[in-house]
């Protein structure tokens, strides 16, 4: 090859500061999912331990609450609601257990990351 062709060639790869960009931009969104994971977790949870009191044949509200409540004691996962918190109805005489929060995320100090969740047994 002679030292003209290898002028015009494009040369490829990495720069500095194209890899300090990516290692930016990886390390920002590994902490946001490292931050967001918990919440995600905890509402699966909340949603799944709401679906098997619904199912579970319990009619009136307070064994519906009581049942929610010590489902709190074994799922530690389970901070942001309480029996409180859940609106009870029925829907054809079909019990329907419901429920909203908002998660408030600390990113970095003034910044924060709100997330709403809601949810509802079938």
């Amino acid at each position: 090859m002679t030292v003209e062709h290898r002028t015009l060639r494009s040369e490829r790869g990495i720069t500095l500061f194209g890899l300090l960009f990516w290692a930016i931009v990886i390390g920002f969104v590994a902490l946001l999912g490292l931050r967001v994971l918990p919440t995600v977790n905890e509402y699966f949870t909340i949603k799944r331990a709401v679906e098997q009191i619904a199912a579970s044949g319990q009619t009136t509200v307070p064994e519906i609450r009581a049942a929610f409540d010590k489902q709190v004691q074994i799922e530690y996962s389970i901070q942001s609601i309480t029996s409180k918190d859940l609106e009870i109805t029925k829907v054809n005489e079909k019990v329907v257990i419901s429920f909203a929060y908002g998660k408030e995320i600390e990113i970095m100090s003034p910044v924060y990351l709100l997330i709403k969740y809601e949810g509802r047994s079938k």
